[in-house]
């Protein structure tokens, strides 16, 4: 029997937004890896085994991932969203390149998922249709000053942005400064979207001016784009509709 490792992406919450390819991959495993609220999205069935476990501990759940490959397993490591936008993917090659030389041979694949932050542009209109970047504002794995340096180089360069992991319970205090940050360097009221949920039942989108947002409008449950200078908002019968246009005129 020969293993096989298959890092997939579970889109934002819908399972309408889950990739046929990705579909297959859980169809077919034998073990599905995972923080324990993305394997609960995964049906139980004769022949599966679920290994959930907590957060923060994605190089163990790596290094068993390529153990049970090794054995001849069939793995599926889930992920929210895209499983390389800071998800499992990274993890797990950073297990493989200090882990043993025999786990190099194994049959290793990413399969890409819908992120949240595509699900919620796309639910408001295109506000990241010119150039963007994506920051993630939890400071666990980095230290602030370098998301503050990297907040204030994405303003000058005029990039729209998203943000995943703005607030959490243990450090509300970081998306506040960096609210601040953004709001004394832009200095206007370009749009930013709070999307919480999205394409869940529990969605929940709100889109104000940046000095009028606060930090109490974001968790971890929420992805936040700001607008660039010229992004713009159309006031529709239905809903607002917010987008970047395409060119920059000199």
């Amino acid at each position: 029997m020969t293993g096989w490792v298959k890092i997939v992406g579970l889109g934002p919450g819908s399972d309408d937004l889950i990739t046929p390819q990705v579909t297959d991959a859980v169809a077919q495993a034998s073990d599905v890896i995972g923080y324990i609220p993305y394997v609960a999205r995964i049906a139980p069935r004769a022949g599966l085994t679920l290994h959930p476990s907590d957060n923060r501990v994605e190089l163990d759940r790596a290094r068993h991932a390529l153990s049970l490959a090794l054995q001849g397993h069939k793995v599926v490591v889930v992920s929210s969203g895209d499983p390389g936008v800071f998800a499992m993917a990274s993890a797990l090659f950073e297990a493989l390149e200090d882990g043993p030389a025999s786990w190099r041979d194994l049959d290793i694949e990413v399969l890409p998922g819908i992120t949240a932050m595509l699900a919620a542009a796309a639910q408001v209109g295109a506000p990241l249709g010119h150039d963007f970047c994506v920051i993630n504002l939890s400071d666990n794995l980095k230290p602030w000053t370098l998301i503050e340096k990297r907040l204030q180089l994405a303003v000058e360069g005029d990039f729209a942005m998203a943000f995943y992991n703005p607030r959490s319970k243990s450090r509300p205090e970081g998306f506040a400064r960096a609210l601040y940050l953004l709001q004394m360097a832009c200095g206007d009221a370009r749009p930013v979207v709070f999307a919480r949920a999205v394409s869940t039942p529990d969605e929940q989108i709100s889109i104000v001016p940046l000095n009028e947002a606060h930090p109490e409008m974001a968790d971890m449950r929420t992805v936040v784009i700001l607008g660039a200078s010229n992004t713009r908002i159309i006031e529709g019968a239905r809903r607002r509709i917010v987008y970047t246009p395409r060119s920059v005129l000199p």
